[in-house]
């Protein structure tokens, strides 16, 4: 048989990076996981062809060529799903749609032959089975339970165009012991954590080393510490691993904020070559920490866990959250003092969504407030009615963004972080032949034509005079802060300002209708 893995495109966003890839002669952030893995678990006889849309277009002879097309990805690629599946259907060929957007809400692909729910490990024979069945409308498959990672092979890169992308995937563990009322991981993959054996992971790295592939790995657990006694297991047998290489790979992930607590832990992480951390940090109000149930966030200083981090040696990206229902106003100004100064570029600022499966979907759900499915889409108007007056959640979060990634605000926690930033015992982020060019269209794009090139020329000075260590770090993040740039003023500032004029409207039309009936 033949199969057409096909990896759904992301809209532009703040996590794609879009702007910033060209700089660094890439064409997307980040390689597809899911798929790579589905292909070592389907049969060795079946031909495979995969097309990542990040990537590349994807032509009709592609689609005629397959027997089926196998759909992957999130909520925000639902979108390109329907488009893939459409054009696959109108060729008359057989379609799969899996990964977390079918998973947490199978009923929203009717087009699909077949929706692919939960994990693949332990049921390719379900898939099998259904390829080979006559077809019908919708044949929706359920995951009866969990699996084990023992079961995980190791993915297939050789389908990945590795140069291509600035980072590559690849998976320790899945699951979450934590009950964050928002979060949908823990309805995906449990919360007991499943973690892979240490001999399974560097076989991964060593099948991505073999391939050539030198640089970012982003480990794409969604708590790479919730089992803390297999990390600590895991890592005593990467920094061996990565030593004896020369550190090949810089390393980042996602973790729980009460890693800034275990500080054995962390110096494992920065000597098995971790760079990077994001954090869930959300708020600092520990009224909405704890009614959304993120209690790990209410046992230490917040504050003081992005510094000792970034002290320790790890980057800390964090994600925020404004319009929980305990929010005023005031949570907009807690959140940019919070950020003013703070080592921390990459603040990811959201919109509340009540994803489908959540507990907060189920309360909302309670409540009467639901208003349609969460779309993907961190700038329209909420999924569902804020506790805040809805105008100014949607005024405040956007001059909060505005604030945040001016250049003179970006630059500023840049530079906090090189001053509090630790040397890496693997020389953290390695020159490699690409930075070169990178650092000449850097000059150009930033330091010449860039309104703001004072701002970049300031960091610049400071970081030879005080940190040259640090120098491919500040290249790196003035690539990326190209993006947050350009994307907030041009993006999302306009998009935010949309959902207000179409709230006035709608207000304005309900006003009407009320004059009318009275």
């Amino acid at each position: 048989m033949k199969i057409l893995l096909v990896y759904a495109a992301f809209p532009v966003s703040y996590w794609g990076f879009q702007h910033s890839m060209p700089l660094i002669g890439r064409r997307a952030s980040l390689s597809p996981l899911g798929l790579i893995t589905l292909a070592a678990l389907l049969p060795r006889t079946w031909e495979l062809r995969l097309i990542d849309l990040n990537v590349q277009p994807l032509p009709d002879a592609d689609l005629v060529w397959a027997d089926a097309v196998l759909v992957g990805g999130m909520r925000v690629q639902a979108p390109s799903m329907h488009e893939v599946v459409a054009r696959a259907r109108a060729l008359g060929r057989r379609t799969v749609v899996g990964g977390p957007a079918p998973t947490t809400a199978p009923e929203d692909f009717p087009d699909a032959e077949v929706v692919f729910c939960g994990e693949a490990e332990g049921r390719i024979g379900e898939l099998v089975a259904a390829l080979s069945a006559p077809r019908v409308a919708t044949r929706v498959l359920v995951a009866k339970q969990r699996p084990a990672l023992a079961f995980s092979p190791i993915p297939r890169f050789e389908l990945l165009e590795l140069a291509a992308y600035s980072s590559v995937s690849v998976q320790y563990s899945r699951g979450c012991p934590f009950q964050c009322e928002f979060c949908d991981i823990i309805e995906i993959f449990g919360r007991v954590p499943r973690v892979k054996t240490p001999a399974q992971v560097l076989a991964e790295l060593t099948a991505l080393y073999e391939r050539g592939y030198r640089g970012s790995v982003f480990f794409v657990d969604d708590n790479f510490i919730g089992n803390k006694v297999s990390v600590r297991a895991l890592l005593a047998e990467l920094e061996p691993w990565q030593r004896a290489r020369g550190f090949p790979f810089e390393l980042y992930t996602e973790a729980s904020v009460n890693l800034a607590a275990d500080r054995e832990l962390v110096a494992a992480m920065v000597r098995s070559g971790f760079t990077a951390v994001f954090l869930g940090i959300e708020t600092p109000s520990a009224t909405a920490l704890a009614a959304a149930g993120k209690r790990q966030n209410l046992a230490l200083d917040l504050s003081e866990a992005v510094q000792s981090l970034t002290v320790a040696g790890l980057e800390v990206m964090g994600g925020f959250i404004v319009g929980f229902d305990s929010d005023g106003v005031e949570a907009f100004e807690a959140q940019r003092q919070f950020l003013a100064g703070a080592p921390l570029p990459l603040a990811m600022v959201g919109l509340l969504s009540a994803l489908p499966g959540t507990a907060l979907w189920r309360r909302l759900a309670r409540e009467g407030r639901l208003r349609c499915s969460a779309n993907g889409d961190a700038f329209a108007r909420p999924n569902f009615e804020p506790a805040m007056d809805e105008d100014l959640l949607l005024q405040g979060y956007a001059a909060l963004l505005a604030e945040l990634y001016q250049p003179a605000a970006y630059y500023a926690r840049c530079a906090a972080y090189v001053e509090r930033a630790a040397r890496l015992p693997g020389g953290g982020k390695q020159l490699r032949a690409w930075h070169l060019a990178t650092m000449l269209r850097c000059l150009w794009q930033v330091g010449v034509r860039a309104p703001y090139r004072g701002e970049f020329w300031r960091l610049l000075g400071r970081t030879l005079r005080r940190a040259p260590h640090q120098l491919t770090w500040v290249v790196g993040h003035v690539v990326m802060g190209e993006h947050m740039i350009r994307y907030t003023r041009e993006q999302v500032l306009p998009r935010l300002a949309q959902a207000r004029a179409e709230l006035a409207d709608e207000r304005a039309a309900a006003r009407s209708t009320l004059r009318a009936a009275s």
